[in-house]
Parts: C-alpha cells; structure tokens; sequence
C-alpha cells in the first residue's frame, strides 16, 4: 500500500499551546467539537497523516484539512467556530443601549431597584416598544449587568492615613513596649436574653437538634470588656448604660488593680463614650493611660472583637437564657472558663491566618 501524504497544513505548537490543547482534549464535560479540534491538532503537530487522524478522532478527513487550515489562518482561535450570520437581529444597537440606560438609571419612585419586568414596562409606556422580559434579560446578560445584585462598600473620611493608622495598631500588637500594659477595650451592648416557646430536643443519632422557632424576649444586657494583649485574658464588666461616666468607672477599676509602675496603653474605637470630653479629660488626668484610636469604620482592627465574636459563637448563638439575670450570670461565668485557658492571639501582616500562639 502506498504511504499516505503528509498535508502540507504543517501544525507547530508552541510549549504552552500543546499544554492547554492537551488540557481541552481530556476533558469529558467540554464542548464537543472544542475537544475534537484539540485532539486533530495534538495528532497534527506530530506530522500524523489526515486519513489516519480522522479514523483516530472519529471524524472525516475534510473536518481535519479544515482544522488544520483554520490554524494557520487563526491560531488557537480555530477551537471556536467563526461567526455566522443568522437572521438579523429584531431588536437595533439603539433598543439595546435603551435598555442598558435604563437599568442602570435610578430605578421608578415605586420601587427600590430596576427588574426585566420593570424595564419592559418602562421601554412600553414610554418608548412604545414592546419587547419581553427574557430578551432584556438576555441583552444585560451580553454585557454583564444585573441590577438585582448589590454590592456595599464604604467611604472612610480618613482614608488618606488610614494604612498608616492601621499599621501604628498591628506594629503595637506585635510589639508591646516595654513596661506597659496593652488593652484592647470595646463594649458589646444590646445582647438578648431569649428563650425558646418550648424545649429544645438535643441532638440523637441520625437526628439534628431540634430547636422551636418561637422565642420569648427578656430584655437586653450590656458588655464592657477589656483585653490583654499579652496573655490573652479578659476583664468583663455588664453595665447599664454604655456612657462616658460608665466608661471612666471601668478604666478607673483597671487603673485600681494595675501594679502602679507599669503604663497603659488602650487601644479604643471612635465610639462616643472613648471619645467624650469627659472621657478624654479623665485620661488627660491619669498620665500613665495612653490611647490609639482605631480610624474611622475600622473596629475590626480591635482585637477585642475577636474575643465577641468566640463569645457570640460558643454562647450567645444559641444560648437560651430566661431573664436578664440569667444571661448576664452566663457571660461571666464564660469569661471566667475563658481566662483559665486565654492565649494571646498572633497578629500577623504576611496572609496567614490569625491564630492562637
């Protein structure tokens, strides 16, 4: 038998085309005709003739040559096909800048944001043209618009030094001077005290806790907590109101119970209690208190709200506690577990993640 003639449609693959076609050509979920391409011209690029690479692809001989063609004229673009014509569009560039305008305008006083279906009524009463709520759809969909999604984002006044700030804090968190104590000082306040309509069923095999959806209130409880850097341990107080006069009674309690020679740093956010005049005239007469202000919009620089939020998760989440009482008792009591076994926890810049040391 005569050998067959190599096309003259040479394929070269560069170290990284031959990697992704190999990488399209595995696939088992991918587009059809993408991983057949791939394939023709894997067994291309080894100078394997057409006849024989049809019979190994499962195709004909022309759907090869024309692979082949179509890489030398497109590149890796031959995966895909060329566009085609189709019918002419129903709808013009015109209609579809309409509708691009519309939903991103401010949506009609009646409703907080635009919908297809408020966009076809809209283009309907005002424009006269009738088009449906999928079609919109689609047409947003091309240039990627979704008026339904949200994203929240937030202006920080002091953002020109706020790297700067930030970095004041993390560097104290790391390294505390000598001879002071660090605090980080916060209040968690208008925590419920809830119970449950009826009993919660503990968990059994192959059977979740069962928990009744109703809940009575019992009022609320208030927390002022302070933090010690270095060894992790925290002092809670519950308080009544969370003001500036509340706030100088608990400084006033840790300055107490402070050895007289060591200073103390706070590390406080912009709450109104930190920053009364009151508050700030109590610390201007109590020299060996210093303070750093986390910026504006930047609580979580707070390492106190990690302490919360492990409270918030092992008992407050679902906790059922029967009066005020009940619950103020229980946080205390957490606190006081707490301390047995505190560990500072490690603040770091580098992306890890933060972490007990």
């Amino acid at each position: 038998m005569p050998a067959q003639p190599v096309s003259t449609d040479r394929v070269r693959l560069t170290r990284r085309r031959r990697k992704t076609l190999t990488r399209i050509s595995r696939q088992t979920s991918g587009q059809f005709r993408q991983v057949q391409r791939a394939r023709i011209l894997l067994a291309a690029a080894q100078r394997i003739p057409s006849v024989q690479i049809a019979r190994q692809v499962g195709c004909t001989a022309a759907t090869v040559r024309k692979t082949r063609r179509d890489y030398r004229a497109r590149g890796m673009r031959a995966l895909t096909d060329r566009p085609r014509p189709g019918r002419p569009p129903v709808y013009d560039i015109d209609v579809h800048l309409l509708i691009i305008a519309t939903a991103t305008s401010e949506p009609p006083e009646t409703d907080a944001q635009w919908t297809h279906t408020l966009i076809a009524g809209h283009l309907r009463r005002h424009h006269a043209i009738g088009i449906s709520p999928s079609q919109i759809g689609r047409i947003l969909a091309a240039v990627d618009i979704r008026p339904h999604r949200v994203k929240g984002w937030l202006n920080r006044p002091d953002n020109p030094d706020f790297f700067h700030r930030a970095e004041q804090i993390c560097a104290l968190y790391q390294r505390i001077p000598a001879g002071t104590v660090l605090l980080s000082v916060d209040e968690k306040t208008g925590i419920q005290a809830r119970s449950r309509k009826h009993r919660t069923r503990r968990a059994g095999h192959r059977r979740p806790e069962r928990r009744e959806f109703e809940y009575r209130r019992h009022g609320t409880v208030s927390l002022m907590a302070a933090l010690d850097v270095a060894d992790g341990t925290v002092r809670p107080a519950i308080i009544g109101r969370n003001t500036s006069q509340t706030f100088q009674t608990f400084l006033t309690e840790i300055d107490l119970e402070t050895p007289a020679h060591l200073n103390i740093h706070l590390i406080l956010d912009n709450g109104a209690s930190h920053t009364a005049k009151a508050t700030r005239a109590w610390l201007a007469a109590h020299p060996r208190f210093s303070v750093t202000y986390t910026p504006k919009h930047a609580s979580w620089l707070n390492m106190i709200e990690l302490v919360f939020s492990i409270l918030t998760r092992r008992l407050l989440r679902r906790g059922e506690f029967t009066s005020r009482e009940h619950l103020a008792n229980k946080i205390l009591k957490f606190f006081t577990h707490y301390n047995r076994t505190a560990k500072p926890f490690r603040w770091t810049y580098d992306g890890h993640p933060l972490k007990a040391a």
